[in-house]
């Protein structure tokens, strides 16, 4: 038998670890920024936050996706490619099809529920494993764009395989989702914002929610509950389609041409945002706020590193660093707690 002094020890150790796993996370981004708002005078401004949240705002969208079909217990790993075919789609509709900005919007939309229906039918109906699925996915996704567009970035004026020239251009209309705003706050944000709070309602405010979870927790007791697991399923991976064509048309706004390479660093950073979403505040689960919390901390780190004048591959090493130890505040930290708990209560 332990001595109450032991249990004590025990107990504290136990609020200490929860303490830590529920605001690690959390210390570790205000700890960055108070370091950048001491050291650079600039990155106080409230340009430059809006400017942060501007900048961060396709990497965090695409992060819900990834966090939404996460929920149903599955990965999509061709987020980053749905975005950059969006950004190829929307370039060709308006630059060489010689449509206006909502034509390329409703058509890249369109293009993005059908890559996650793609997904939900090899990984729901055929039963593909999802890592092997949505690599496939991401492939076919990548080739099909260069096919598209012959291999060549699309921009105005250009000249094309017949020896005319492009009769289109980027309209004003769709360069404004990012270059346009409302007061001081740009388009991006305002998004980003909108579809944080539809996300966090969907999740947690709603039997659909509920439903969703339930399915990602136990496929088989929610098929025994009466969930329609693989309506859910398809959904979930639908959803991440549509956020990640969202994604790529700011993307497109953003750079004002069709290039071949958008999106192909968005994957790496929709995970890690959406992993580190899970695990803020140590829910444990993917989640909204958790997942926009992690696109702030890249945005963060991004700017800051920026403005201190490092060079590009310093600033994703201590991006790596600095999710590493958030993974380690709520992942190694949690598993602590679960140990101290069963063994407190066995003492007892």
């Amino acid at each position: 038998m332990s001595s109450p002094s032991t249990l004590i020890s025990a107990r504290r150790g136990e609020r200490v670890s929860a303490f830590v796993v529920k605001w690690g996370f959390i210390a570790v981004t205000v700890a960055l920024i108070l370091y950048f708002v001491i050291t650079l005078p600039n990155f106080r401004t409230v340009d430059n936050v809006f400017g942060m949240l501007k900048f961060v705002a396709p990497t965090a969208i695409a992060g819900l996706g990834v966090a939404l079909a996460m929920t149903v217990g599955g990965i999509d790993l061709s987020v980053g490619a749905s975005a950059g075919f969006a950004v190829s789609v929307a370039a060709w509709t308006m630059v060489i099809g010689n449509q206006v900005g909502g034509v390329a919007v409703i058509v890249v939309l369109i293009g993005g529920l059908a890559i996650g229906g793609l997904n939900a039918l090899l990984v729901v109906v055929a039963r593909v494993p999802d890592l092997l699925a949505t690599l496939t996915t991401m492939f076919v996704i990548v080739g099909l764009k260069l096919l598209i567009v012959d291999g060549k970035s699309i921009s105005s004026n250009m000249s094309l395989a017949d020896g005319t020239t492009a009769p289109g251009k980027f309209t004003a209309d769709f360069l404004a989702l990012d270059r346009g705003s409302v007061g001081p706050i740009p388009i991006p944000v305002i998004i980003l914002a909108a579809l944080t709070l539809l996300m966090w309602v969907l999740l947690e405010r709603t039997r659909w929610g509920r439903a969703l979870f339930a399915v990602g927790a136990n496929v088989e007791a929610a098929r025994l509950a009466g969930i329609r697991v693989q309506l859910y399923r398809t959904l979930a991976y639908m959803g991440c389609g549509l956020l990640a064509s969202i994604a790529g048309l700011l993307l497109a706004a953003r750079i004002g041409q069709g290039d071949v390479s958008a999106g192909n660093s968005l994957l790496l950073d929709a995970m890690a945002v959406a992993l580190v979403g899970v695990s803020v505040l140590g829910i444990g689960r993917p989640n909204a706020w958790g997942t926009l919390l992690g696109a702030v901390l890249i945005a963060v780190m991004t700017t800051g590193f920026t403005m201190a004048g490092l060079p590009y591959y310093a600033q994703d090493f201590g991006k790596g660093i600095v999710l590493l130890v958030a993974m380690l505040f709520s992942f190694t930290l949690s598993r602590k707690r679960t140990v101290l708990t069963a063994g407190s209560t066995s003492a007892s």
